[in-house]
């Protein structure tokens, strides 16, 4: 079940049609889709895709997508510190960044012209998508990270991050994710 916070405002939202309602004004998209397939650790990311062919192959036929992979992220990633560092500062990308959450947690943070900051947690079955050129940064989180998602691209060299450099993703660093 996501979660949308407004840290400056003390606000959350919980519900799917109120995060999908604040998104659709800011013209990022937001799902969720059923996600009832359980994966061990050792699940290939064709099995991942496969599971989700019902779902996926007709969205990304709408939206021109060619590709598809999955991210996987846990205690046990090596160099995730730097994997970790690379997501958290703030970012553009030259094509949509969409996710979609097979299971686990990760907490996306959109920095749009004269708005608060805020964020989305993601979960088990929450679809994401940020439009190109949107500022925003993930986190998976400090301590015992785990996110297995479906990325969809048009063209993988469009996710190479055009970072900001404006820091305010250390504004930021003390939230936690919400319980």
């Amino acid at each position: 079940m996501a979660i949308l916070s407004i840290p400056e405002k003390n606000i959350q939202l919980s519900s799917p049609s109120e995060i999908r309602a604040f998104f659709e004004t800011r013209n990022i998209f937001f799902d969720q889709w059923n996600c009832d397939v359980e994966f061990h650790d050792a699940a290939t990311q064709e099995e991942i895709l496969q599971s989700y062919s019902k779902d996926l192959d007709p969205f990304m036929k709408a939206g021109g997508y060619l590709t598809a992979d999955v991210i996987s992220i846990n205690k046990l990633t090596e160099n995730y510190e730097a994997i970790r560092a690379k997501f958290l500062a703030e970012h553009t990308h030259s094509e949509d960044e969409i996710r979609f959450f097979v299971d686990g947690q990760g907490l996306f943070w959109f920095h749009l012209d004269n708005e608060p900051v805020f964020n989305l947690l993601c979960q088990k079955g929450d679809l994401i998508s940020v439009p190109a050129g949107t500022k925003h940064w993930f986190d998976a989180g400090a301590t015992d990270p785990f996110v297995k998602a479906i990325r969809i691209f048009i063209d993988m060299s469009g996710w190479v991050p055009e970072y900001t450099g404006s820091k305010i993703e250390t504004s930021f660093s003390g939230f936690s994710f919400p319980a």
